[in-house]
């Protein structure tokens, strides 16, 4: 029986949706139905399944493993974990050809989605549309499929470990770092790992909660660090880093309370791949700051600008080979030693294993960058329909005058004084907005000209 999803759920990474409303166990029945028969079309038959925290997550679990079954896939069913781990079962389990996380990743608590990886590849994209095509058609294999349950969580904790290697023991001895798992999936792992960690680590929020009691699991978010922030001053901690309700974005506090932004730990991780892999490319998304792509090329690497989204970085990681890749917002990616997935726990080992091996604590490399007038990600509410659209028009405008303009995903102006990026949200009905100045007069400038265009668009930028 064909399957009709709601228009709005599959995104260009990944499946998403609000439960009860534009997502539910039928839509996880048929999406575990065309993913089969993908996996099965391609010669494959076994597919792991994970999921998050979620209240709603067991419910699509269960409907998920239905779909896939009935498609004549078996299924390894690895439990309750943050999608790293669902993607280290896929890439280690040699029996196992694909995988789904259920998970709303750091959207709202009644959220929740799925995220697709085949024979170690993401599915997103015009991929995942196919996907939607299949159900709408009813084109599905039939078959009488079977489950089983893995533990996979020590294993996966073991192979984490292989962050630190390289790294003196005394200096990993002496970290004293606080971790936030914001009651998210990553949160029980971080309990295993923690616990066979040199150093000295305090926890915040390990117990899985659905309902994210203390704050919403999302570390891009300033307010969803005031625990950790607060934990690192009173404990005097090196460090502390916080996680997303899934696992796979980091943010990180230093010492004395500043946030260090995913594009500015890349520039960590960076200096300590790059000493071993000169000449790498090491990629970045369009949101990164001006300061990270000048950085990767005087320690000898070549930046390369990279669209937003895990999926597509993923993708272009393995085309080109490169073995480190990151975004400001906390995804960050090592196929240096690792699968070129992203894992924020595995960034928090590299980060402990970066400060020992380049004799600097995370405080004074974070202060050796250069200090620049920037925003965050600004987040600008529209609609699905209309996003596209504003930009489009944006662009259309910046044409004519010239100006020098960088498309990789939206549109990226290069001004004298610094740059400013208008993008579609390819996950909320967002645009997404970042300005980057060597002062704040600059910046005010940078941004005036971007709220030019947004409000010839009918757009106007909360204040």
């Amino acid at each position: 029986m064909a399957h009709r999803f709601d228009p709005t759920i599959l995104r260009e990474y990944d499946v998403r949706g609000v439960f009860g409303d534009t997502l539910g166990p039928d839509d996880a029945r048929a999406l575990g139905r065309s993913f089969a028969t993908r996996v099965r079309r391609h010669g494959g038959r076994r597919i792991a399944v994970g999921c998050d925290g979620r209240i709603s997550s067991p419910l699509l679990e269960h409907a998920l493993v239905e779909g896939l079954t009935a498609s004549g896939a078996d299924v390894v069913r690895v439990g309750l974990g943050p999608t790293p781990m669902l993607y280290f079962a896929e890439a280690s389990m040699e029996d196992v050809q694909g995988g789904i996380q259920v998970t709303g990743s750091h959207n709202p608590a009644n959220h929740n989605g799925f995220k697709l990886v085949h024979a170690g590849h993401p599915v997103f994209g015009a991929e995942l549309r196919r996907l939607g095509d299949m159900a709408a058609a009813g084109d599905w294999l039939d078959g009488v499929g079977r489950w089983e349950r893995r533990e996979i969580l020590t294993r996966y904790v073991e192979r984490l470990l292989s962050g630190l290697d390289g790294a003196a023991r005394d200096g990993l001895g002496a970290l004293r770092i606080g971790w936030d798992a914001g009651n998210g999936a990553a949160g029980p792992a971080i309990e295993a790992l923690t616990a066979r960690l040199p150093g000295e680590h305090h926890l915040l929020f390990t117990a899985v909660d659905g309902t994210f009691p203390h704050h919403h699991p999302d570390p891009t978010e300033e307010r969803n660090l005031a625990d950790l922030r607060a934990l690192v001053a009173a404990k005097r901690l090196d460090f502390g880093v916080a996680f997303d309700g899934d696992g796979d974005r980091i943010g990180v506090v230093d010492a004395i309370g500043r946030t260090i932004w995913g594009d500015q730990l890349l520039m960590i991780f960076a200096e300590d791949v790059l000493r071993d892999r000169p000449g790498a490319t090491v990629l970045a998304d369009v949101k990164a700051s001006g300061a990270l792509f000048r950085r990767i090329a005087e320690l000898g690497g070549r930046p390369e600008m990279a669209p937003t989204g895990h999926s597509v970085i993923k993708s272009r990681m393995k085309q080109i080979g490169a073995p480190l890749a990151g975004e400001m917002t906390g995804h960050l990616f090592f196929a240096d030693r690792w699968y070129g997935f992203d894992d924020a726990l595995y960034a928090a080992l590299r980060l402990m294993a970066a400060s020992v091996r380049l004799g600097r604590s995370v405080t004074a490399l974070r202060s050796a960058m250069p200090e620049l007038a920037g925003t965050p990600e600004l987040r600008i509410p529209t609609t699905d329909q209309r996003k596209f659209a504003v930009v489009a028009e944006v662009r259309e405008r910046l044409a004519r005058q010239g100006a020098q303009v960088t498309a990789v995903d939206g549109v990226r102006v290069d001004r004298p004084d610094g740059w400013w990026l208008l993008r579609a949200s390819n996950t909320q009905p967002m645009l997404s907005a970042r300005a980057e100045s060597a002062d704040p007069a600059g910046l005010g400038r940078l941004l005036a000209e971007m709220d030019g265009h947004l409000a010839e668009s009918g757009v106007v930028r909360p204040g």
